[in-house]
């Protein structure tokens, strides 16, 4: 995944909308980013998750060696410890791992506050360097607590490997250093969060975060924003749900799925604002495309190759800069019900699904188009849609929806166009007003079109 902020407070009250710093005033961007800027020619900003060397791409690869370094205070045995603090200032250190016992923690206090990572993967994948990590099998409840991080690679509260579980609630989770997520899951974990609130500041650093190897969340309630480039609110490498949340990220998109896993909210708000460049040390570069969700395939090991899932049922989806919704180089079904959906950027695509230029390491340029499968019921949308001809998508508009748009197919600089891009079908009950001329290659109509002046071409008769 993806210099370090100043410490801003955020008080997030869902039910006043309270305003987030940094979200107000929002100027908006076109879709597509600027050019790279800087002296020289610096070379293409790295995939998010550069695969360690021989590593084949676009599959998990279990590690050949976990590396989790020190902890500070170590629990290996069954027990409850209340009104506890644990403190850590050293390198690639814990400041409290529980190891293969079944624990209960509660009104404890868990401070990394200094120490190096000497390994940036050890930290993302492992949990080297955390705050708290719960490893080997260990059962893990953590309630009414405060986790503080000031570290780089100091992600808040941890979950690694296959029958490791980590049952959070009513805890306050503050990070601030670049790769420093708020809630960690890796290797197969298993996290369930309850009533959270977190904040992270640095890069790389979302406030729900999985890495290789994924597992599952739960998140119901609570607020999750963050305030790094590269920082989501949501980075999805597992299996990942959430509930009557909010979740903000002031300059990053507000959700990443990475290969083969899957997002689902319910009731949730969910806002994006990425910037459209982003920082790498001493240079600055543009980013492929902003928007406020991405779909899309790394090929750095970090997630399995397959379909990717997004699916949201009520409350809010706000994009403040770009395309509300960006796919490329994977296939996803993407199932819309009853959500509010407002882009801020005039000249933002509702969907844009296409391929890339393959800097990044995402797929080979002319061949890594995406593949997506859009329903939404009961859901009003707006804005246009944009295909490339390398990629494909089917768009059911159930019964309810109104799509107020048009949809334009674009050529693909660098690859052989599909020659079957675009399939649309309007169930009964489901209305599209066009906007602007448009072109599919297939139509199912059981509802109703109104070309309103436009002109609606159908390729496959």
């Amino acid at each position: 995944m993806h210099c370090k902020k100043s410490f801003l407070a955020f008080c997030l009250l869902a039910s006043l909308g309270a305003a987030v710093p940094g979200f107000a005033g929002v100027p908006a961007e076109a879709g597509t980013a600027p050019a790279v800027l800087g002296q020289g020619n610096p070379s293409p900003l790295p995939p998010e998750g550069k695969a360690p060397q021989g590593m084949p791409p676009g599959e998990f690869n279990p590690p050949g060696q976990v590396i989790q370094g020190t902890a500070a205070a170590e629990l290996k045995t069954n027990g409850v410890y209340t009104d506890q603090t644990y403190p850590s200032v050293g390198n690639d250190e814990n400041a409290l791992r529980v190891t293969g016992a079944a624990v209960n923690l509660d009104q404890v206090a868990i401070r990394k506050t200094a120490g190096t990572s000497s390994q940036t993967e050890g930290g993302d994948f492992y949990g080297m360097n955390a705050a708290f990590l719960a490893t080997d099998g260990a059962k893990v409840t953590i309630k009414n607590s405060s986790v503080l991080s000031s570290v780089k690679n100091g992600n808040g509260l941890f979950c690694y490997g296959k029958g490791t579980s980590l049952d959070a609630e009513n805890v306050t989770i503050d990070t601030t250093g670049d790769h420093s997520g708020g809630i960690q899951t890796t290797g197969g974990g298993i996290t369930r969060a309850w009533n959270l609130k977190i904040h992270t500041s640095g890069n790389s650093s979302a406030a729900i975060r999985s890495d290789r190897g994924g597992g599952m969340v739960q998140v119901n309630g609570g607020t999750y924003v963050t305030e790094g480039s590269g920082s989501p609110a949501i980075y999805s490498t597992a299996a990942i749900s959430v509930q009557d949340a909010v979740l903000q990220a002031a300059h990053s998109e507000g959700a990443v799925i990475e290969g083969k896993n899957s997002i689902r909210l319910v009731n949730c708000t969910l806002e994006g604002a990425m910037d459209g460049q982003r920082p790498l040390g001493d240079r600055t570069f543009a980013e492929e495309n902003v928007h406020g969700v991405m779909i899309y395939q790394s090929m750095s090991g970090d997630a399995e190759q397959g379909t990717s899932s997004f699916a949201m049922e009520g409350g809010k989806l706000i994009c403040h800069r770009g395309d509300l919704f960006y796919v490329t180089n994977t296939d996803c079904t993407l199932d819309l019900t009853g959500v509010s959906l407002e882009n801020l950027d005039r000249k933002g695509k509702l969907l844009r699904v296409a391929g890339n230029s393959a800097s990044r390491g995402w797929g080979k340029a002319g061949s890594n188009g995406g593949k997506a499968k859009v329903t939404a019921v009961g859901q009003k949308l707006q804005g246009d849609i944009v295909v490339d001809t390398i990629s494909h998508l089917d768009l059911t508009l159930g019964k309810g929806t109104v799509f107020q748009g048009a949809i334009a197919l674009e050529k693909n600089p660098s690859g052989t166009a599909l020659g079957s891009n675009i399939a649309v079908t309007v169930e009964k009950g489901a209305t599209w007003n066009l906007t602007g001329d448009s072109t599919v290659d297939t139509l199912v109509n059981h509802g109703k079109i109104n070309l309103k002046g436009h002109k609606l071409t159908v390729l496959e008769k």
